[in-house]
């Protein structure tokens, strides 16, 4: 029975803690915010629920990684999800030659569906798609198998090295069909040159496989995860953040909140960004190279966001998801300060509890460098200047123009607009520069882009986006590592699949 305190309530905070609240612990999670759940938060505009992160999620099909968690925990049955269209479950849109491609679910269709748009590369499609799931298959959290949970880059093979751009260049000649296959790189933060192969490998397994939408709003996945931790004894509190850790001798002693609750335990899990939990301890808890280093990583792009109320019964649901690029050339340019802004975005109506042939709203996505808002920095959610505002109206209009070219009079569907920009993100997800993936990983270094979940302070660890993988499949992976970290290597892993077989 002993005590955990978790730093945050976002994805990995909530995983993490159902984890460990489900093997003994007494965990008690502190959350700043009023609600919980981080990238599974939602809100309420114009009557209607929108989610602010969590579109589209991957790892929840029958043997996926994530549904097997699930399982483990006692949730799955209650988990609400739709999947998405077999025959299209993305649709891609290129204004560059006004061409589209619709991609099928599962490889035999992902395959015939690339096949149809380029037929004298058949043998090439054929092989990055047993390339991309043979990298995939090296990766043993992924896969929830034992291992010894040390990282050899030597025990890899030379596809885990490369870049993700190079990687599909090794297998694709057709740089065309290239940048179709990289259309996903927006939802993991993918650069040219940086990206490493095994993260563009990761999400392109998880999307070819088949993925869902959260029915109704993904804060209900979060609840979930609340339930399993009050059920086990623990506790979720919310609206008092963590203002002070006390750290002595390598060992914390407490931490404070906001509002002057101490809180004491065994083990301490911190679920926010590194650079950010830098600010709440004494300085000396860290080391300066190691300080300086994280500080210097540099972080995954954030995104702009438009929420919209449509028109009762005049724009169709569609049941997967539509990603607007402009030129073929600039697939792997997304973040950039000296490209146009944007690139491209991501467009989709979220499914409803008895969804009907209408949508009640739709989200437009489209990734943003911090740098966009970087003069406003220094305002803070309900108080920013009037010139802000205006720069997001300007924002949105440049998107729903866009939007035109794949719905023509999509603005006559419309009757009420939300936006969210990277400093909201920064805000209310606490994360250093509205960063949607965390500290950018970059093959040309990849331990040095890794954040081990152990700290050097005995009884301090870390969680969440920022330690090793991210996005709805990413983060409870890395929760198994924070809580194997205290239970001993493979010990939920073992858990998973004992209850769990494939």
């Amino acid at each position: 029975m002993k005590k955990v305190i978790i730093i945050g309530g976002g994805l990995g905070g909530l995983f993490t803690g159902a984890i460990l609240a489900k093997e003994g612990f007494v965990v008690t999670v502190l959350e700043k915010n009023s609600t919980i759940g981080g990238g599974l938060q939602t809100f309420k505009r114009f009557g209607e629920s929108f989610d602010t992160g969590m579109h589209v999620i991957g790892g929840m099909q029958p043997g996926g990684c994530i549904r097997k968690i699930c399982s483990y925990l006692g949730i799955m049955d209650k988990v609400e999800i739709k999947d998405v269209d077999d025959d299209c479950s993305d649709y891609l849109y290129f204004a560059e030659d006004r061409a589209s491609y619709r991609i099928g679910k599962g490889k035999d269709l992902f395959y015939q569906s690339l096949v149809r748009y380029f037929p004298e590369d058949a043998a090439d499609i054929k092989q990055y798609i047993n390339a991309v799931f043979a990298l995939t298959d090296q990766i043993d959290l992924l896969n929830l198998r034992p291992s010894n949970g040390i990282m050899n880059l030597f025990a890899y093979s030379d596809d885990y090295l490369l870049s993700a751009d190079g990687f599909i260049a090794k297998y694709v000649k057709n740089k065309k069909l290239a940048s179709v296959l990289a259309y996903l790189n927006p939802l993991y933060g993918g650069r040219g040159n940086q990206t490493p192969a095994y993260i563009h490998a990761i999400i392109s397994t998880l999307y070819i496989n088949g993925t869902t939408r959260f029915v109704g709003g993904s804060n209900h996945f979060a609840n979930l995860l609340r339930d399993v931790i009050i059920e086990n004894g623990g506790h979720v509190l919310t609206n008092d953040g963590v203002e002070w850790i006390e750290v002595n001798n390598r060992h914390v002693e407490f931490v404070r909140t906001v509002k002057g609750e101490m809180h004491i335990a065994d083990y301490y899990i911190s679920d926010i960004h590194p650079c950010s939990l830098f600010k709440l301890v004494p300085e000396k808890t860290f080391p300066k190279p190691f300080r300086k280093r994280l500080n210097e990583l540099p972080n995954a792009y954030s995104a702009f966001s438009v929420f919209i109320k449509l028109k009762e019964r005049s724009f169709p649901y569609i049941n997967h998801t539509e990603y607007y690029m402009t030129t073929y050339d600039d697939i792997w340019k997304f973040g950039r300060t000296d490209t146009q802004w944007p690139l491209g975005f991501l467009f989709m109506t979220p499914p409803e509890r008895n969804q009907g042939k209408s949508a009640n709203k739709a989200i437009i996505t489209a990734p943003m460098s911090f740098e966009e808002v970087r003069e406003w920095e220094a305002t803070r959610w309900g108080h920013r200047t009037k010139d802000y505002e205006v720069w997001k109206e300007r924002k949105a209009d440049e998107l729903l123009h866009l939007v035109e070219e794949i719905h023509p009079d999509f603005h006559n569907c419309i009757l009420g607009v939300n936006t969210a920009s990277p400093l909201t993100i920064r805000d209310f997800y606490g994360v250093k520069e509205g960063t949607l993936c965390g500290f950018s990983k970059d093959y040309n270094n990849i331990v040095a882009s890794q954040v081990p979940v152990v700290t050097k302070i005995e009884n301090l660890l870390l969680t969440g986006q920022n330690n090793n993988l991210h996005g709805f499949c990413g983060v409870p992976l890395t929760a198994i590592n924070t809580c194997e970290a205290i239970l001993g290597i493979n010990y939920i892993i073992n858990k998973i699949n004992a209850c769990v077989p494939d």
